[in-house]
Formats: C-alpha cells, sequence, structure tokens
C-alpha cells in the first residue's frame, strides 16, 4: 500500500545538514514531500497550496544533500513561462544546473542530439505552415478546405496524435469516445493519413512527432536508452492531471525500469481534456507504484475562507468525483470580503458595471494588475476591452509570453545591450536602467496619451521593474548582469507583469492569480458552453473550469451574468447552474433568470410576507432568518423513510427528495395531497409515486 506522508521530525531542527534551510517555514504536509526520500512520489495539490515552492524545494532538497547532482534532474511542466519560473526559482536555491523544460522543448533537445545514430542524415526541422499541410491532405480526401475547417481538423488531429490514435483506428476510437468530429469520422480518417504522408514526404516534424520520436528513439535503441538514463536518473512532472497518453508514453521511455520520479498535479483542476489529457495517471500512481510516498497539499494560503469555501461548495457538486480527487481546500487566510454576484439585463451592461467596479478598486488602492476579468471564451473580451477603455483604465489581454518579441521591448534590450560596458563602477544599476530607457526608448515620467503609446510606456516601466526586482536580491548586479537576466527571462518566457488589468479566458488564467477577480458571462450555454449539453464528461470539465476561475482570486471574488447578449435583443437567458448553492438564499441574485413566467407573483414567506428568493427559501415558503417550526421527529421520520426508497431503487437519495423538500413537508405538515403537491419539489410525478407514503409518515402519531 502506499507510503502516507509523515509529520516533520522532532530531530530535524537539531540535526541541521545541507538542505537544512530549505524546509525552514513549511507546513508539515509540504515538509513531507520536501524531506520524502528519492523514489516515486505523488503530491495532490489544491489550488493555491504552494506546489510550485514544494516542488523546487524538493529538488533542491535532495541536490544539497548529495542525492543527486544538479545536472541529473529533469523537471518538466507544460507552460514555457512555468519552466522558466521553476528555473528562476532553482536558480535561487543554489540548484541552477536543474534543467527544467516543457515536455517538447525537452523532447527537442534530446532528438536533436540523438538524431545522427537513429535516424541519420540532416535533421527534419519543425513544420511551419502546418495548415497548408493540412489543406493539402484535405483536398485528396475532398474535405472542407476553408480556414475554419483546416484548423477544426488540426485540433482533431493533434488530439488523435496526443492520444495515440493512428488514422486507422480514428474511426472506431471517435465513436467510442464520442468525438464531436469534424466531418464524418472517415473522411477525418483519410485526411490524417495524407497528412501524416505529405510531412513525413516533406521531411519536418510537427509538435507531437517530437514526444512520439524521442520516445521511439529509447524503446527501441537500448545505446540511447542507456547513455540517456546514465545522465538523467531523478524526474519532477508538474500539472501531471494534464499529461496525454503520448506524453506519459515518453515519461515512461524517460524512466525505463526506474522509479525515481515526483508527480505533482491536482484532478480538481483538469481542463485539457479535450485535447486528450487525462488526469488518471495522476490517480492511478499509488496503483502503479504501491510504495510511493504519496502527500495531500490542502493549506490554501492563496485566497480568503470566504472564497476557498465557494470553491469547496462548487467542486463537491461534481459527479462521479473519482477518490483520489477529493481534496478539501483549508483556508489559511485571515477573512475576507463575501463573493459578490450580480445579474445584468445584457452584456453592456454587465462589463460597465465592471468596469465602475474596478474602477472603485483602482481608487481605493488595489494595483490594475492585480484585477482580473475572467470569461469563458475570448469573443467575450471586446465589451470589458471598450468599458475600461472609456473609463481609461489600463488593460492587457492575456498573451504575456509574447512580451520580449514586442518591437518597444527588443528596441529597449538593445540599448541596454550597448549601454552596459558604459556603467561607471558604483553607478546604480536601476537609475542607469531608467536613464538609458529615457533617452534611448522613449520612457517618460507621465503616460503618454492613446491605448498604444500607454501599453509601449507600460512595457517599458515593466523593464525597470525588474530591475528593481533584481537589485533587491543581488544588490551588487550591474547592467552587464541586468541584461543577462533579460536574456534568460525571454529564452523561458517568462514576462514581468505589466501594470494593467487582466483579461483572459479561464483556459489562459490557469497557473496565475490576482487580489481581484471578476468572473463574468456565467450563464448556461457559456458556462458550461452550450457544446457541452447533454455530455456528463463535458459538463463536469465546464465545472473544473469555474473552479479554476474561482480560485484564482485572493481576496476579492464577483460573479456575474448577463441576460441577454444586447440591449433588447434576444431571448433571456438563465445564470449558470454552477451557481446553484453558491448563492445565499437571502442574496438578491440568488433567483434564477427566467424562472417565474413573465408577470408572475413572487412567493411571499408565511411567516413575515417578504418576497422570496431562492431554491430553498422558496420550498420551504420562509425567508433564511425567520424561525423554523420543523417538527424534528417528522423530518427524522422522512429521512429513514428516503434512504430505504433511495436504497430500493439504487439511486442517490437527493433523487428521491431533496433534504429542502422534506424539511418543507416537516414544517407545513401537509394533509392532503391538494396540500402536499402545493410544496415546491413535489410535482405530479413524485405525487403519484410517493405521494401516500409521505401523507402516511405526516398523520403518524407523535
Amino acid at each position: 500500500m502506499s507510503r502516507t506522508a509523515p509529520g516533520p521530525r522532532a530531530t530535524d531542527a537539531s540535526t541541521p545538514g545541507p538542505g537544512t534551510g530549505l524546509v525552514e517555514g513549511l507546513d508539515p504536509e509540504q515538509h513531507a514531500a520536501v524531506t520524502a526520500p528519492r523514489g516515486p512520489v505523488c503530491v495532490l495539490a489544491g489550488a493555491g497550496t504552494g506546489k510550485t515552492r514544494t516542488i523546487t524545494r524538493r529538488i533542491a532538497h535532495l541536490v544539497a544533500d548529495g542525492h543527486v547532482a544538479p545536472g541529473q534532474v529533469l523537471a518538466v511542466t507544460f507552460t514555457a513561462r512555468a519552466a522558466g519560473e521553476l528555473r528562476t526559482r532553482l536558480r535561487a536555491l543554489d540548484a541552477s544546473g536543474v534543467q527544467a523544460r516543457t515536455f517538447h522543448a525537452a523532447a527537442l533537445r534530446q532528438l536533436r542530439y540523438f538524431w545522427p545514430r537513429v535516424v541519420g542524415g540532416p535533421h527534419w526541422q519543425l513544420v511551419e505552415g502546418k495548415l497548408r499541410i493540412i489543406g493539402q491532405a484535405a483536398a485528396r480526401a475532398r474535405a472542407g478546405t476553408d480556414s475554419d475547417a483546416l484548423r477544426d481538423l488540426a485540433s482533431e488531429i493533434e488530439w488523435a496524435k496526443s492520444s495515440l490514435v493512428s488514422p486507422s483506428d480514428y474511426p472506431a476510437e471517435a465513436a467510442r469516445r464520442k468525438r464531436d468530429t469534424p466531418g464524418p469520422a472517415e473522411q477525418v480518417a483519410a485526411v490524417y493519413a495524407a497528412y501524416e504522408e505529405l510531412k513525413n514526404a516533406a521531411e519536418v516534424l510537427d509538435f507531437d512527432d517530437l514526444l512520439l520520436h524521442t520516445a521511439v528513439a529509447l524503446e527501441e535503441h537500448a545505446g540511447v536508452a542507456e547513455e540517456f538514463r546514465s545522465r538523467y536518473r531523478c524526474f519532477v512532472v508538474d500539472e501531471y492531471q494534464d499529461v496525454t497518453p503520448l506524453q506519459q508514453r515518453l515519461l515512461d521511455a524517460w524512466l525505463g525500469e526506474r522509479d525515481d520520479l515526483t508527480v505533482v498535479g491536482d484532478a480538481n483542476q483538469t481542463i485539457y481534456t479535450f485535447a486528450g489529457a487525462s488526469p488518471r495517471y495522476l490517480l492511478d500512481f499509488p496503483r502503479r507504484f504501491p510504495e510511493a510516498t504519496v502527500v495531500r497539499l490542502q493549506r490554501d494560503y492563496r485566497s480568503t475562507p470566504q472564497i476557498v469555501s465557494s470553491a469547496n461548495q462548487l467542486i463537491a457538486g461534481a459527479r462521479n468525483r473519482p477518490a483520489g480527487s477529493r481534496l478539501q481546500l483549508i483556508g489559511q487566510l485571515p477573512p475576507g470580503p463575501d463573493p459578490d454576484f450580480s445579474e445584468h439585463d445584457d452584456e453592456p451592461a454587465e462589463a460597465a458595471a465592471v468596469a465602475g467596479r474596478i474602477k472603485t478598486l483602482v481608487a481605493d488602492g488595489t494595483p490594475p494588475s492585480e484585477i482580473a476579468i475572467l470569461f469563458r471564451i475570448n469573443a467575450q473580451s471586446e465589451a470589458y476591452e471598450q468599458a475600461l477603455t472609456e473609463l481609461g483604465l489600463p488593460y492587457q489581454v492575456r498573451g504575456g509570453e509574447r512580451f520580449f518579441a514586442r518591437q518597444e521591448v527588443r528596441r529597449a534590450m538593445i540599448a541596454l545591450r550597448g549601454a552596459a560596458p558604459d556603467q561607471r563602477p558604483g553607478t546604480d544599476m536601476v537609475t542607469v536602467t531608467r536613464a538609458v530607457l529615457t533617452a534611448r526608448a522613449g520612457l517618460t515620467d507621465e503616460p503618454p496619451q492613446g491605448a498604444t503609446a500607454r501599453a509601449q510606456w507600460e512595457s517599458l516601466l515593466a523593464l525597470v521593474g525588474l530591475a528593481e526586482e533584481l537589485a533587491a536580491v543581488e544588490p551588487e548586479a550591474d547592467l552587464a548582469r541586468f541584461v543577462a537576466e533579460l536574456d534568460t527571462r525571454a529564452d523561458a518566457a517568462h514576462p514581468p507583469v505589466v501594470q494593467g488589468v487582466t483579461l483572459a479566458s479561464l483556459h489562459a488564467a490557469k497557473g496565475l492569480e490576482w487580489d481581484a477577480v471578476f468572473l463574468v458571462g456565467l450563464a448556461d450555454g457559456t458556462l458550461p458552453i452550450q457544446h457541452a449539453e447533454g455530455d456528463e464528461t463535458a459538463t463536469e470539465e465546464e465545472r473544473r473550469l469555474f473552479y479554476v476561475g474561482i480560485t484564482r482570486a485572493r481576496r476579492v471574488l464577483s460573479m456575474s451574468w448577463a441576460l441577454a447578449r444586447a440591449s433588447g435583443r434576444g431571448r433571456p437567458r438563465r445564470r449558470s447552474r454552477f451557481l446553484h448553492g453558491l448563492i445565499p438564499d437571502s442574496h438578491p441574485a440568488s433567483r434564477i433568470a427566467g424562472e417565474r413566467r413573465p408577470g408572475a407573483a413572487r412567493p411571499k414567506c408565511r411567516v413575515c410576507g417578504t418576497p422570496l428568493f431562492g431554491t430553498e427559501a422558496t420550498k420551504l415558503l420562509r425567508c433564511a432568518d425567520c424561525p423554523s417550526d420543523v417538527d424534528l421527529e417528522l423530518l427524522d421520520r422522512l429521512k429513514q423513510w428516503r434512504a430505504g426508497a433511495a436504497k430500493e431503487q439504487s439511486v442517490p437519495a437527493y433523487v428521491v427528495l431533496t433534504d429542502a423538500t422534506l424539511t418543507a413537508i416537516a414544517e407545513q405538515r401537509p394533509a392532503d395531497p391538494a396540500s402536499l403537491v402545493g410544496i415546491p419539489g413535489i410535482g405530479a410525478a413524485k405525487l403519484d409515486r410517493y405521494g401516500e407514503q409521505v401523507l402516511a409518515l405526516v398523520a403518524e402519531e407523535n
């Protein structure tokens, strides 16, 4: 069975070693993960629990204690930004020789090195203009060749390759997995096969080929495998819940028969199954490695208890939730404001209201860079860009990995590199940086007018901020050292934070966090997305996507939706089903948009006469704050009866009758079918099936 994580040992503090400082300030679970022995280790890390801190400390601890040399460690993650952050943190922990790369970057480096031995001849280059080849393949298969059709075909081929599905197997697998294919499955398979033929004839590789060819080189060439495995002996995989079958095959090839592997992930944050990712490798890790050390990080250091509670409540409603994914976050921060909910007539009104709230936050001292607006699809961005612009609020649309590709940043780095040899000893690096950017790149003391000029000014100011960060860590750093740091960040795609409100899709927000987060457009059809309707697996992924959005917020969380896309147009929409249970019944926004017929009177509290909001209050016919006159003995009899009925039907208890409906019955004590059917939750079908039994329970003598 799996080894569970031990608590900190009493001897740790009195037995200092090379890595003693690396465990200071860790909580018991983080300490257990950092100090676990070499071998298989699985860290189930909830949102905000300090997973990056934990895995970098673990790597540095293994290096400091002499268990492994830095160059023998390969740490892989899914984005260049995340890999850059790992390298930055490891450098600060004196473990700068560790290789931290994405799967694709690691595979590319290995394939180039081993190419002469496994293939021979010139290296095949990475394909440029992938859609051009797919277009040729589509023409062969007589499939659609417009740009949208080609993009859909490209995505489907990427899914198939990531899932280790060949062209010949594609039709059967697409049917088995109920894929929403971009055309008849046989035709997609024909495009896929033709694409592979054309690509091989042109002697080029796509990104999936990098992983596959590297795995095959290790699997089929003993000498290659032996050389690789003598170099790399310890592996760390971040975001392990998002690995694809192809990535897992490469990881298995790296490992061979060894088990020196640390994986970190959270199945509650699996949001890429549409691209082939699967959490089963994370959840099955203890079965694959029975001697694995399993550590659960559940102490949330990011968000207030109020936000943590909302996240827990949302994910607790997930269906078919595997046992290994049931992480219950425990908030560690002081209390903050309750999450806010608001309903709007249309999307422009929603955007204007959100921009107004943000303006107030900024006026009260929250930096714009600590505020984010998150939405389900990128097309929702436009209304918020316009609303922020009208209020003069700076913003950036998420895509910061390209920061170092911006023209003004490239020009500034050239200027800094040219000025580095002329810096006089003893002069302040930050002051020199600002002076160079002012003289040669156009930095001014005050922001310029115009959105484009303002964005360029923000980029230059962000460079000054990086100089200040480096000076705080290395007071003796000069301009040459700063230029080297910028080059490292550029190579790692690890940009600074720009001083503007972030606009991003929920997928793009993964791995990021802000003081204030506005989750917008929370209407059914958008979240969950319309194409997930009727597909429980897809709907549950939408729930996890919402969970990721909630857990990005540190202190302020606002959730909103609109009843129509445009003013005076479109039929009314309902708020997202995921909001049910999150909104307090006493909150005016707790009503469901469209739940009442136009002109229908709102039910009133039978105690105080106040109009009722919310499902539970409507069922009970009283406000949440009004006194309850529930018959506890009757309620107990009803619950016992329900348990028996649920067991007999092999269904969850709530399918028979919900807790709120049972409580309403125990409060109102209906004496006849007409009274019973007047309780929300008792329709004609349930009256026919359970009415006689329920009325008999109500009539029993106490």
